[in-house]
């Protein structure tokens, strides 16, 4: 019998919103998008996603403020590499269908009026990612 190592198909992220000085922005309503759905959330706070090979779209939106957007990048869970040693074929090929197999950063700050990128990678337990890298978005006129 082969042995299969789960994640399950869903992860929180929590998601903060920043004025570019750096303040908290509260409040904000925040889409996340990716192939497997549209999530909507409030700054600060959680939500709870469909894992997905793809990279999440993230979009935040205050009246007063400029937009804040991201892309989060998905990376291969380490479950993936367990799956395979264990389980064979079969247990990877299931868990990438689901999205089980993928991970993106647990916690992630917006900045109004850039897009930034988030990488899985990038992430430290019990502190917000990093962004990869920045470039401003266009106002909200």
């Amino acid at each position: 019998m082969a042995m299969r190592i789960r994640c399950g198909a869903t992860q929180a992220i929590r998601v903060e919103t920043l004025a570019t000085n750096g303040t908290p922005v509260e409040g904000a309503q925040c889409s996340l998008t990716n192939d497997s759905g549209s999530f909507n959330m409030t700054t600060p706070g959680s939500v709870l996603i469909h894992r997905s090979s793809s990279n999440l779209s993230v979009i935040c939106k205050k009246d007063g403020n400029d937009p804040a957007s991201a892309t989060v990048i998905s990376r291969v869970a380490g479950s993936m590499f367990g799956n395979i040693l264990l389980g064979g074929g079969v247990g990877a090929i299931v868990d990438h269908s689901n999205g089980s197999a993928y991970n993106y950063p647990e916690w992630i700050r917006l900045v109004s009026g850039q897009n930034l990128t988030f990488d899985r990678s990038d992430f430290k337990s019990g502190e917000a990612t990093a962004p990869h890298q920045t470039t401003e978005v266009a106002s909200k006129k």
